[in-house]
Parts: C-alpha cells; structure tokens; sequence
C-alpha cells in the first residue's frame, strides 16, 4: 500500500519496471507471451508493492466471480462439516472459492443467503436445506435466472433441480430388515419431518421391511421431529414417559441416535442390553462411544466430489445445463448395537 493508502494498481507496477500494463497483466496470468524470467520478475514487483488484484473489476470484465456459494443447515455436524471440508478440497483444486453460509434450520436466514450470494453474483449455489424451508419462490427465481444450483443430501419436493443424495430409502430398509433377522419385532422409529426428502425417504425404507416381514407399526413408538441430538433425547423421553419404548429404535442420523443414548442413561435403560438402536449416518465420535452404534453410510469424500462436479458442469455449460439427480450408495455398518436378541 502507497503512502496516501491507494491500492496498488497495475499502472504502479509497470512505472516501476518501465513496462506496459497489458504485460503486467499477462504476467500475473502466467499468460505465455511473456517470458519466464519477466514473469517472475514482475511478479516479485507487485509483492513488494503490496499489490493485490482487483477481483470486482477483474469479474465486471469475465462476467464470472469463480466462487461458489454453499449454504448448509448445521456445521456443528460430522456429515456437514466433512462434507464442507470435502467440497472446499475440490473447489481449490478447480481454481474456485467458497462462499460459506449455515442455515441453523431458519428458512429465514436461509433466503437471506441466498439473497446475499445473488447479489455476489456467485457462479452456482450448493444447497442442503433447513428442516421447513419456505423458499421455493426463490428457488423458482433462481432457476429463472440460468443459475446452476445442486441440492445435496437434503432437497426440496421438486424435480426441477439438480441434486445429489443418498439411498435414504433402500439405506433404510437394509438396516431394518438386519434388525428384523436379528429377531427382532417391536421396533420403532425417531424420524425426521415428513416434508424432508431424507425424513419421507428414510421412514419409507422402515415401513417397507416391516410389511415385507409382516411387523406392524405401532403408531406410539413412532416420533418424527428434527434431526439434532435434542430431538433423539426428546423423543425417547416422550416414549418412555407414556409406555411406548419399543425393543428396538430407528434413528433418522447419528446426532438423533447420541440424543437416544443419552436419554436412555438417564432413564437407567442400558443399550444394547435393555433397548437396542441403530441409526442413519456415522461419525468419528462413534469410534469412542461404548457400545459404538451400528449405522448407515457412505463415502463422504464420493458424495462431496459428485456435488462439486455436478455444479461445475453446469457452470462450465453456462445456460444450455441439464437437470441431473444422483443418488450415492449407502452400506451398512455393524458395530456394537444391533445385536441378536436372544
């Protein structure tokens, strides 16, 4: 920075060196015109300088800002901060920056970052939205506008764009029916709002393991609220205060499943022993939790690299993009819980 705080331009740059601003620019494009040694010569310059390119004037000029903007309901989350962590990985080596936003679960400031990064003229937009989002509006007007925009993990009720998710349904019905073999029979469910993709989807994949083995469903040992370890306490607490426990219980993620193993401790309810669990979704805390739960899950960095390369492929195909969905495998994975009844 100069003494009378001006930001360094490229004109200061070839004043010092006796060259024009087209070379300086090139130069610091790494363009080939310009030789290696000038290059780095010119590069040296503006560092000395305290130069720093002028992204706004740079972006007027490509009509591209080469940021990315993602929205995520939680950070404090295994799944989506290794899922943030992932995509950043693979927006640095693509020469792209990420714009980071959370949701908390408020369609509120969910539109408001999405307003915010309209009007950063982002290229796309990474979305995995809040547990009620209201915004179908401006989705619709987002869409209207040619902008790529990739749903992941959580989507909402409508085709009309781009997603990546996993197999909630089949994911679902795998554990259940594992469940079932192990003999057991009354099995419940803490699932997710009926009008998320992965609450519907999940309670889909137990329903159906449960009618293929001719279980009923007792209507009492089923709970659908949000996706937090509060909302895994509650339940539990809910069911064991009026009777409902059943033998075995279906958590919609791994935050709802910790929220179960707390509240089952402080019922005095031993797991697996007393009341067996298993759950969608894993975490690194799982590894330390005894017994470890057993789970549902899938590659991260996979499911992360899809995403990216999904809104990628539309930015790269700028107007002419075609609406694509993908669904990621899911395995299950035995650990401590979900153990034979005897």
């Amino acid at each position: 920075m100069s003494k009378n705080k001006r930001p360094i331009t490229l004109n200061n740059i070839a004043k010092k060196l006796n060259v024009s601003t087209v070379t300086v620019s090139k130069a610091l494009r790494d363009h080939t015109d310009i030789s290696e040694s000038l290059t780095k010569k010119i590069k040296k310059t503006a560092e000395q300088l305290g130069y720093f390119p002028n992204f706004a004037a740079r972006n007027l000029s490509s009509k591209k800002t080469n940021t990315i903007g993602v929205i995520v309901p939680v950070i404090a989350n295994y799944f989506f901060a290794n899922i943030v962590e992932a995509i950043y990985e693979c927006a640095f080596e693509n020469n792209y920056d990420i714009i980071l936003a959370v949701s908390q679960e408020d369609s509120k400031k969910e539109r408001k970052h999405l307003e915010t990064m309209l009007s950063m003229r982002v290229d796309g937009i990474i979305i995995s939205a809040s547990e009620h989002s209201e915004n179908e509006d401006i989705f619709k007007r987002i869409n209207k506008m040619k902008l790529p925009i990739v749903f992941f993990d959580r989507t909402i009720n409508n085709s009309d764009y781009s997603s990546v998710t996993l197999t909630n349904k089949e994911g679902s019905f795998k554990a259940i029916e594992n469940v079932i073999k192990n003999g057991y029979k009354k099995i419940g469910h803490i699932g997710g709002w009926q009008d998320s993709n992965i609450g519907r989807d999940r309670y889909a994949g137990f329903k159906q393991a449960m009618r293929k083995h001719k279980l009923s469903i007792n209507k009492n040992s089923v709970i659908f609220s949000g996706f937090g370890k509060e909302d895994g306490y509650n339940s539990f607490i809910k069911m064991y205060n009026e009777n409902n426990l059943p033998d075995f219980l279906f958590a919609i993620t791994f935050p709802v499943a910790l929220g179960i193993v707390e509240a089952a401790k402080d019922m005095g309810r031993k797991i697996p022993k007393d009341i067996d669990i298993i759950c969608f979704g894993d975490s690194d805390l799982n590894n330390y939790l005894k017994p470890s739960i057993s789970c549902v899950t899938h590659n991260i960095s996979d499911f992360a690299s899809k995403v990216f390369k999904l809104v990628l492929n539309q930015i790269d195909t700028k107007k002419n993009f075609a609406v694509k969905h993908f669904e990621i495998e899911t395995e299950l994975i035995l650990k401590d819980t979900c153990i034979i009844k005897h």
